[in-house]
């Protein structure tokens, strides 16, 4: 027996419907075309996997993880959490691929084991990519000597997963997608199936149900950056621990768990319209900016993260630009030169950080600082 979808009410489907028109803009907004797209989305899926690894304890910066995702060594992180973060980075790659696998598609523990692996290999003691042969708890996180929640005995594990399986492919297909990646979310994080990495698999598998769906990549419909945030993060294990309990006790009811991941599926949606909007602003001052400068149009790969107050490092910059690395350090110098970029760090450290050039496009192109709409406070 798994956790059931609960009944919603007429103020979450308002949500539903409001999150729904957020997504259907976003859409419209983030086409091929958009050569800051690509850009955009690797910040967003960085931002999904320093949100989830927060959560277990592996803290890294955004521009760490970028740089990670771009073959580059980080910066500041501590070897110790980059090999944690590499792992999460190779499951949510493979994860946003399968989002055009096709119908011939079926979820299965293989697939599930495989993606454990992905993030746990270098902890070979938890059994990586194996269903756990013992008890497991959760911790509290207000006293680690204190067992919050306990997950059902081993032996009903295989039973288990299978039910949870069958239902990822059969079952409440008719459920917006919402609620069904946030139901596949709670299960999993409850059968807890594994002898460790079961938070972030379980977040994994949400970002994987709205892959499949394949209206809009992943990274646009996660809320693993919104839950790692501290008071955000707390709430989270609140809330699992009012609907689960103390142990494993499927009966109960999942409408406590269900508003509060539609709240953060609206508040997120919020947070990424602001983002495409000002980011096409931005890459359209850029632009001309950089024509006035006789720039090539290439140079504002390089821009636009400094204007977003990213660290900008060449091979990226190179990478975005398709460039060799020759052309990549011509332009980074001239950039420099017309104080568009300043050089921060030395040799193998070395990045750039906006300018004072870059000061008039910033004021020009202004976020909005309304603060975003609770759904459900109106």
């Amino acid at each position: 027996m798994l956790y059931k979808v609960p009944r919603l009410g007429d103020v979450d489907r308002r949500v539903l419907d409001e999150i729904e028109s957020m997504r259907h803009d976003l859409r419209m907004q983030v086409r091929p075309q958009e050569r800051w797209t690509k850009q955009l989305r690797r910040s967003l899926t960085a931002r999904a996997i320093v949100g989830s690894n927060t959560i277990e304890g592996y803290a890294a910066s955004v521009d760490d993880v970028e740089a990670l995702m771009a073959g580059e060594a980080p910066l500041e992180t501590s070897d110790t959490t980059r090999r944690e973060l590499e792992g999460y980075q190779r499951a949510m790659t493979y994860i946003q691929a399968l989002s055009d696998a096709g119908d011939g598609f079926r979820y299965d523990l293989g697939l599930l084991n495989g993606l454990h692996f992905m993030m746990q290999e270098r902890h070979p003691r938890k059994r990586p990519g194996r269903i756990r042969g013992g008890p497991v708890y959760v911790t509290s996180p207000d006293d680690p000597a204190v067992a919050a929640y306990t997950g059902p005995d081993h032996g009903l594990l295989p039973g288990l997963m299978d039910e949870l399986i069958q239902w990822l492919d059969q079952g409440d297909l008719d459920a917006p997608v919402h609620v069904r990646a946030s139901m596949a979310h709670l299960n999993l994080v409850m059968i807890h199936p594994w002898a460790d990495g079961n938070g972030r698999m379980s977040r994994a598998l949400s970002t994987l149900v709205f892959a499949r769906e394949a209206l809009l990549p992943p990274e646009f419909s996660s809320i693993e950056e919104w839950l790692g945030r501290g008071q955000n993060t707390y709430a989270y294990y609140q809330v699992l621990q009012e609907v689960g309990g103390a142990g494993w006790h499927p009966g109960g009811d999942a409408y406590e768990w269900i508003r509060f991941c539609l709240r953060a599926h609206h508040l997120q949606a919020q947070q990424a319209r602001r983002r495409v909007e000002l980011l096409g602003r931005a890459w359209s001052a850029l632009t001309e900016a950089a024509a006035a400068d006789r720039l090539d149009e290439r140079t504002v790969f390089a821009l636009l993260p400094a204007f977003w107050r990213s660290r900008v490092r060449r091979t990226v910059y190179q990478q975005d630009a398709e460039l060799s690395p020759q052309q990549a350090v011509r332009d980074i110098r001239e950039l420099c030169r017309l104080k568009w970029l300043v050089p921060r760090g030395q040799a193998r450290g070395r990045y750039y950080v906006a300018g004072p050039a870059m000061e008039p496009v910033f004021d020009a192109v202004q976020e909005s600082t309304r603060p975003y709409a609770d759904p459900y406070r109106r």
